[in-house]
């Protein structure tokens, strides 16, 4: 498995994003996803299954230094950032995660005091990296500059329909992962795009397996996509044996005109046009 060097940390390109997974279900598509070589495994506190996922991780029998495991906390005022993170290692039955990212910003929350105690959980032990999700640059840059320690990662919205080529940018420029959720877009659309079906007929993959491999390609980036099924887990992470032609990448690339977002909620923050 590639890994994404940043800032410390070494994320492998392709992870298994658990949202809404639940239950034996989760702990099995866990357990399968780490036999088939995965070694990256994303869940959150809202997602209801860290002990689903941390019962997969264990059931799997691959040693936990093995594994890079990201959760993501949604109560981030002081205090209760620092209480959420301790509720989720133990939801998760480990010590220590190695990836801890405030779930969305707050504009209710003053930004610094979520940051400092970002860094105390990091301070702490109970994560060995700190990171934010869903971050235009505008509150990244904030993020970065009140932080004492370095930040990973960047966990938005991406696929080949939405651009994030200024919160990409921005993420090189201070040493950060971007790591795309929803990185297939929901699929049946984007699958049907000419950029990707000839290139799929060309390399012998599927329509996902290529927009997949184009998200690795890019400098600093890492996908997560959500599996339901073991034979998706397995064509997910068979992306190795083959390259995109720069025509390729550019091809897809041409997609992002469309600049279609899948998740944006009543509390978004004010995203980035590009």
């Amino acid at each position: 498995m590639n890994n994404v060097m940043v800032n410390g940390a070494a994320i492998p390109v392709i992870g298994l994003g658990t949202w809404t997974l639940k239950g034996e279900v989760c702990s099995e598509l866990v357990a399968n996803s780490l036999s088939l070589g995965y070694r990256h495994l994303d869940t959150a506190s809202t997602y209801d299954n860290e002990s689903a996922v941390g019962e997969g991780l264990r059931f799997s029998g691959v040693p936990r230094d093995d594994v890079f495991v990201t959760t993501k906390v949604w109560d981030i005022a002081p205090g209760d950032l620092e209480r959420s993170a301790e509720e989720s290692l133990k939801r998760l039955g480990l010590e220590t995660v190695d990836l801890l990212l405030i779930h969305w910003p707050n504009s209710e929350i003053p930004l610094a005091g979520s940051i400092k105690a970002l860094n105390a959980v990091r301070d702490s032990g109970m994560t060995r990296h700190i990171g934010v999700s869903n971050f235009p640059t505008a509150i990244l840059a904030e993020a970065v500059r009140l932080s004492d320690a370095p930040l990973a990662a960047n966990q938005v919205e991406y696929h080949p329909f939405l651009d994030q080529t200024r919160v990409h940018a921005a993420c090189r420029a201070a040493g950060m992962a971007m790591v795309a959720y929803a990185p297939l877009g929901r699929g049946e659309a984007l699958f049907e795009q000419a950029a990707i079906t000839d290139a799929a007929k060309r390399h012998g993959k599927t329509p996902s397996q290529i927009v997949l491999r184009w998200h690795v390609q890019q400098e600093g980036v890492v996908a997560i996509p959500r599996a339901e099924r073991t034979e998706w887990l397995a064509e997910n992470i068979d992306l190795f044996d083959f390259e995109l032609s720069g025509e390729e990448m550019s091809a897809i690339s041409g997609l992002r005109a469309r600049n279609h977002r899948i998740y944006d909620p009543h509390y978004s923050p004010q995203w980035d046009e590009g």
